[in-house]
């Protein structure tokens, strides 16, 4: 992955791969979830629709800074 020291961006395939499994750690499933083959010029990362349960339990991930669930 890159760093604000390696000019190097990744592309959007490897985009998707790693937030696929940061999700996955999360228990968060989105679907839709891939590269936009619409614009592939663009190299862009397609996240598409999620239920407003999943978008609840996003954010709160968010806000916890990726910290494990709270079982």
């Amino acid at each position: 992955m890159a760093s604000s020291d390696d000019p190097v961006t990744p592309c959007a395939a490897t985009a998707v791969d790693a937030l696929r499994e940061a999700l996955s750690q999360a228990d968060i499933v989105i679907p839709s979830l891939g590269v936009d083959d619409i614009w592939p010029h663009l190299d862009l990362v397609e996240l598409g629709r999620i239920r407003p349960a999943v978008a609840i339990c996003l954010a709160d991930v968010i806000r916890r800074g990726g910290r494990e669930r709270e079982e």
